[in-house]
């Protein structure tokens, strides 16, 4: 099985992003908009399409808010197994890291899915930052 580990620091709170992480219908609106274009939930799974038009369903396993830890696994797409988790954890100052582990199947399903995770990553990083930033003029400070 191959492992793909994608690993970022978020100049936002672990609270935030892990509200938006936990939040596993809205991934499109919150977490990575324009890299997920879609998601529907049916019962505990999502239908997930992304913006390049692959469509996925991923059951939810576990949304863990003690440890702000998702974790599913995922049918369709390119690997015959798939599953993943997201821990959001405190990195200092209103920071935070988001570890991303995803195990698939056959081996050479881990390029395209591992070029997947790293864009999503950046994708949800840009977002979470952007989510955060202050609007000038609106007299609120960090």
């Amino acid at each position: 099985m191959a492992s793909i580990r994608a690993d970022v620091e978020i100049a936002a709170g672990c609270g935030d992003v892990w509200d938006a992480v936990r939040d596993v219908g809205a991934v499109h609106l919150r977490l990575a908009p324009g890299f997920v274009s879609r998601v529907e939930m049916e019962g505990e799974a999502r239908i997930v399409t992304f913006a390049n038009g692959l469509v996925v369903r991923e059951r939810i396993i576990d949304v863990d808010d003690a440890n702000r830890r998702l974790s599913y696994s995922a049918t369709g797409g390119r690997a015959e197994h798939h599953n993943a988790s997201i821990e959001v954890r405190p990195a200092g100052c209103g920071r935070c890291r988001m570890i991303w582990i995803t195990d698939v199947l056959p081996h050479s399903a881990a390029v395209p899915i591992g070029a997947m995770v790293r864009q999503g990553i950046e994708v949800i990083r840009t977002a979470m930052e952007t989510a955060r930033a202050p609007t000038f003029g609106s007299g609120t400070r960090d």
